[in-house]
């Protein structure tokens, strides 16, 4: 793999883009303006998006209706015995020395397994989730049970209800904030565009204005994603790779968090560190994940769509267990340095990371079923398609090597190891208490 040079402060030359040398200086000072333009570019747009998002909201789904989801300003959260549980949660096992952190998205896959290894460890946490509808609320609250058993508290409400965040950072002094909560999915971005913009743009942005103006600034974890390679052919993916090629809106969301991010590391002097999840799976996953409905299907006798690149290609993705990842948020939050803004100010340079956490070795989709297959014992059925122009890419593989270097990050899970353990749960939850897989 190839090496790469350390990140943690880095300069506007340092951020990854389209690789190229400038032969002349009227060549340099040509690309230099349209850089300026391109830049100017993006982020009319993706402010335009957010004023779109602010002032004709669409809900995360079209289940508007759903008790579970919560409009923003509704007074759902406050008084004493809420606030002595945002305090009891956040505290810090004595003798500790340990963060507080608060992490949003808790109620979500990897929001869940994070909070759980955190407070295991002796740091506080507290949890904010908004609980939508994207897939199963139940599966959800299930998690969100998970948590108040270990000593978790999730807020519900919205990342962009600034009251409500302004008024956590007002009982809770966080060290750290692990920003998890997005609206996911590739696919789903062709049905409810305006959600990601909400979520991924809107909802960022809300989160570091509040951060950017506490005192003290906490330093900032946040998730980004594989997909910003988008059609990139160079293999593994590196960090210094070009990115400027999303191949659907929800990587064009997670690209422009990038950018997002730099700005107020660069203004404000936020500590971020953007971590790109390579396709995650495991125990308490997401149910639009493949791995995730295929089990669902082949154990009910339905035919499974398995997709395949141009001229019968193989497609393949760097399945990442959800251990593996857990130990890569832990080492993110570990090695963030503090931010350096006071008052909403920038009083020196800060840390800007980005990081691929990834297992590094891609499997076909095809592997993937044969797997289930021998794991359930159930022979699928299989429908084979080319790879359908709804942002899906034939590929992923991350080099991982900058997260070794940094915080020694090293993913141990095989695909075969980390599945049995999913299927375990899968089979032990949706039977317990016959539980609808949907």
């Amino acid at each position: 793999m190839s090496q790469l040079k350390p990140m943690s402060h880095m300069d506007d030359n340092d951020i990854p883009s389209t690789p190229g040398k400038f032969k002349s200086s009227y060549i340099h000072r040509l690309r230099y303006n349209f850089s300026l333009t391109k830049v100017t570019v993006w982020a009319l747009v993706f402010f335009g998006l957010i004023f779109l998002s602010v002032f004709f909201r669409s809900p995360s789904s079209s289940k508007s209706d759903d008790p579970t989801r919560r409009a923003l300003g509704t007074n759902n959260w406050g008084g004493p015995t809420w606030e002595k549980r945002v305090r009891t949660s956040a505290r810090v096992r004595s003798g500790k020395g340990g963060m507080s952190v608060l992490v949003t998205g808790a109620a979500g896959f990897v929001g869940t397994h994070v909070s759980a290894a955190l407070k295991r460890r002796g740091d506080g946490v507290v949890g904010i989730d908004n609980f939508n509808d994207y897939y199963d609320p139940t599966l959800k609250r299930s998690r969100q049970a998970l948590l108040e058993r270990s000593g978790v508290f999730i807020v519900e409400g919205d990342i962009n209800d600034m009251t409500l965040l302004k008024k956590l950072f007002e009982l809770v002094t966080f060290t750290h904030v692990l920003h998890l909560a997005a609206q996911a999915g590739v696919r789903y971005a062709m049905e409810n565009p305006l959600s990601y913009v909400h979520s991924n743009l809107a909802g960022f942005v809300s989160l570091l204005e509040v951060c950017k103006s506490v005192n003290p600034q906490p330093a900032i974890v946040w998730a980004s994603s594989s997909s910003v390679y988008g059609l990139n052919t160079k293999v593994p993916f590196s960090e210094k790779d070009r990115t400027d090629q999303p191949a659907s809106l929800y990587a064009a969301t997670k690209k422009a968090g990038e950018e997002i991010a730099h700005t107020y590391n660069h203004i404000y002097g936020l500590s971020l560190t953007g971590l790109r999840f390579f396709t995650v799976y495991g125990p308490w996953g997401r149910p639009d994940m493949a791995y995730f409905f295929f089990t669902k299907a082949i154990l009910k006798g339905k035919a499974i769509s398995i997709f395949e690149g141009p001229n019968h290609g193989t497609v393949a993705r760097d399945f990442t267990y959800i251990d593996d990842i857990v130990k890569g948020c832990l080492g993110s939050l570990d090695t963030a340095e503090k931010s350096t803004g006071s008052g909403g100010k920038k009083k020196g340079p800060a840390q800007l990371r980005v990081f691929n956490l990834g297992n590094t070795a891609p499997v076909p989709v095809t592997d993937l079923v044969g797997i289930l297959e021998k794991l359930l014992k159930v022979k699928a059925k299989k429908n084979v398609m080319q790879l359908p122009r709804n942002g899906d890419v034939p590929f992923t593989h991350a080099n991982i090597s900058y997260a070794q270097r940094e915080f020694g990050y090293k993913p141990t899970t095989d695909l075969e190891t980390g599945l049995k353990k999913f299927v375990k749960w899968y089979l032990n939850y949706y039977s317990a208490g016959k539980k609808s897989s949907g």
